[in-house]
């Protein structure tokens, strides 16, 4: 009778114990969350969020299912990105993806403890987001659409449709640290191949009336506009405002090009944001952001719109024509 009860004690106690291994083995596992801080429009980062989370899928993180991403858009005013910033944080997100260089710089100022993926950044080096694209250090790393001696090439580009051009204006946004750098590699150009600059600057939305009429009156036979978050976003009445002036541009990013824009080169920029989900899955697996090395790009594309060309009356030459990615008729 004792050993029997000896044995019902042991068994009672084993049960106690396997109660909470059970209660505990069906909790679900959290869920990793993803912020996403763009200083731009939801309708202008459809595509690029999209590139982001196929590139999540690839590497197998479905969202809505094992991983929940949370975006946050400020709308062009850059003012805002310090508490969409702190509103991610406060959700508790395992990682930031932040988009351009201003959204980068916010999150890092807000947190130096959640990893920051950038997506597309200028010179993140200068703009003090690492300390090296080999070695960043710190919260940050991703990659970088640093290619500032593009603004060069653009201008070759520019000057075989026009052989003659003599003066360009250059559109810039000055309240961002990369453009700035793409506008000094075109003055260093523009010297070599002859052609003088009209430095035109942009700060925020209600600039871009003004500066039209700067490059109105300063007698430019060209328009290159410089790649950033802010241009882009008013890539419209860019476009049309290059349109009515009758100005041969090209710009950095196809969506120019897709807009009505003469032609357009430069980085890929979906191709980066499916490249900064590698990023964010080697960080949610456990990977240090000081550890990655930040990429640059290695895709970029060359977009002619030819019916834009015959607008106004210009022949693109055959041998630019063979070169483009891509000719839109």
């Amino acid at each position: 009778m004792a050993h029997r009860r000896a044995g019902l004690i042991v068994t009672l106690a084993s049960a106690i114990l396997l109660v909470p291994l059970a209660a505990v083995a069906q909790q679900p596992a959290k869920v990793p969350r993803i912020g996403v801080l763009s200083n731009v429009r939801a309708s202008d980062a459809g595509p690029r969020d999209e590139a982001l989370r196929q590139g999540l899928r690839e590497k197998g993180w479905v969202d809505g299912q094992n991983v929940v991403i949370e975006y946050r858009y400020a709308d062009h005013e850059l003012g805002r990105l310090p508490a969409l910033a702190a509103d991610l944080v406060r959700l508790g997100v395992d990682v930031i993806v932040a988009p351009g260089t201003p959204a980068p710089l916010a999150a890092r100022a807000t947190t130096t403890t959640i990893p920051i993926v950038m997506a597309a950044a200028g010179d993140p080096v200068a703009s003090g987001l690492v300390a090296s694209l080999a070695k960043p250090g710190g919260n940050v790393t991703g990659l970088s659409v640093m290619a500032p001696e593009l603004g060069g090439k653009r201008l070759q580009l520019l000057k075989e449709v026009i052989p003659r051009l003599s003066r360009v204006a250059v559109l810039w946004n000055a309240a961002n640290p990369y453009p700035g750098l793409v506008v000094k590699e075109t003055e260093a150009a523009a010297r070599t191949l002859g052609v003088q600059v009209q430095s035109v600057e942009v700060r925020g939305l209600t600039d871009f009336d003004g500066a039209f009429s700067t490059v109105s009156r300063g007698a430019a036979s060209a328009l290159l506009v410089v790649e950033d978050p802010l241009t882009l976003g008013q890539r419209g009445p860019i476009v049309e405002f290059a349109a009515r002036a009758r100005l041969p541009a090209i710009y950095g990013l196809r969506e120019f090009a897709d807009a009505g824009g003469l032609m357009a080169y430069g980085a890929h920029l979906p191709e980066l944001y499916r490249r900064a989900a590698g990023y964010v899955d080697k960080i949610l697996r456990g990977a240090k952001p000081a550890d990655l090395p930040v990429e640059q790009p290695t895709k970029f594309e060359f977009v002619i719109n030819l019916k834009t060309a015959k607008a106004l009356g210009l022949t693109i030459p055959q041998a630019l024509l063979i070169r483009a990615d891509q000719v839109i008729d």
